[in-house]
C-alpha cells in the first residue's frame, strides 16, 4: 500500500520522539531552574519552602529583597560587580591585542617553530583551568601580586582558545589572494593585517571576546584564592552571600544578614551582564561560528 504524502516512516517517528525527549531533558535541567530563579526574589523564604515553586509572589517582597541586597554591608554587591567588570574588560583588551595577531600570524605567515607553537596552543587548551590554579598562585605569590587586581587580570588574559579560534578563522574564511593583492599594491605586512585582515575578522573578534568575557566573569577558583574581601569579583561575592544564608550555613543562623530569596536576586544580577553582552553580540557570534565552515 502506498504511503500517504507527508506521512512519516517509523524511523522518522522514532527520530522525532528522541528529539522531543532530549528537548524535554534540556528544559527540565536548564529552563525550569531558571524560571524558579526569576520568581524566587518575589517571595519570602517561607513562601519559597511552602508555596508552589512557580507561583509569583508580590512586588512589595521584591522591593524589600532589593533593598536588603543593595544595603548589605553598605552596597558591597555593587563593589563586587564593579570589580568583575574591571577585571574582565581589562583582561579582554589584553586578550584581543594578543590573540588576534597571534592567530593571524600562525594562519597566514610562515616562520620557524610555527607548527610547534600551534601544537603547544592545542595542548594548553586541554589542560583544565583548575589544574593551573596552584602554579599560577605560586607565581603570583612569588612576584607579590596576591591581593592585587593584576592577580585576576593577567591570568585571565592568557586565552589559548582565542588564539586557536582566530587561527581557524583566518585559515578558512580569509582569502590569501586578497592579502597577496594588497601586498602587490604596495601594502606592508602591518597594513595588510590592519586594513585588510582586521575588518574581515569582526565575527571572530566578537566570538573570542564573548568567550573570554564569559569565562572570566564566571571564573571563581583563582579569584577566590588571590583576591579576598572587597577586591573579590561577583562570583566570589556570591559564595560569601551563600555563607550568610542559614539554609546553607546553619552555624550562621543566629546572625542572619541575607535571605535565600535575596541570594536568588543577587544571582540574577550576577548573570545579567553576560546576558546583555550576548544579546548585543549574538549576530556577530553566529557569523563567527559559521564563517570557518567553508574554505574561501
Amino acid at each position: 500500500m502506498d504511503r500517504p504524502a507527508g506521512a512519516m516512516t517509523p524511523g522518522q517517528w522514532m527520530g522525532r520522539a528522541v528529539a522531543i525527549l532530549i528537548l524535554a531533558v534540556f528544559v527540565l535541567f536548564f529552563v525550569v531552574p531558571l524560571i524558579w530563579l526569576v520568581l524566587a526574589p518575589t517571595k519570602t523564604d517561607r513562601q519559597l519552602l511552602l508555596e508552589a515553586p512557580f507561583a509569583f509572589g508580590d512586588w512589595e517582597t521584591l522591593a524589600a529583597k532589593w533593598t536588603s541586597l543593595v544595603t548589605f554591608q553598605k552596597g558591597l554587591i555593587w563593589t563586587w560587580i564593579g570589580n568583575s567588570a574591571f577585571y574582565c574588560v581589562a583582561a579582554l583588551c589584553i586578550t584581543l591585542i594578543i590573540s588576534i595577531p597571534a592567530g593571524y600570524a600562525m594562519a597566514l605567515t610562515e616562520f620557524r617553530g610555527r607548527k610547534a607553537l600551534l601544537a603547544a596552543t592545542l595542548i594548553v587548551m586541554l589542560v583544565p583551568s583548575t589544574a593551573l590554579v596552584l602554579p599560577i598562585f605560586l607565581e603570583l605569590s612569588a612576584v607579590r601580586l596576591i591581593g592585587n587586581p593584576l592577580a585576576a587580570i593577567l591570568p585571565f588574559s592568557f586565552f589559548p582558545f582565542g588564539v586557536y579560534l582566530t587561527y581557524i578563522y583566518f585559515s578558512t574564511a580569509v582569502s590569501r589572494d586578497l592579502l597577496d593583492a594588497a601586498r602587490m599594491d604596495g601594502a606592508n605586512e602591518f597594513q595588510v593585517f590592519w586594513k585588510i585582515a582586521m575588518p574581515l575578522a569582526t565575527p571572530v573578534i566578537a566570538l573570542v571576546g564573548f568567550f573570554n568575557f564569559t569565562g572570566n566573569w564566571n571564573n571563581y577558583f583563582l579569584p577566590y584564592v588571590t583576591l579576598p574581601g572587597r577586591k573579590a569579583p561577583i562570583q566570589v561575592g556570591l559564595a560569601e552571600l551563600l555563607s550568610n544564608v542559614p539554609a546553607f550555613n546553619p552555624t550562621n543562623a543566629a546572625s542572619t544578614t541575607i535571605s535565600l530569596s535575596a541570594l536568588a536576586l543577587a544571582t540574577l544580577l550576577a548573570i545579567a551582564p553576560v546576558l546583555i553582552v550576548f544579546l548585543f553580540a549574538q549576530r556577530y557570534l553566529v557569523s563567527g561560528m559559521t564563517a570557518g565552515g567553508t574554505k574561501e
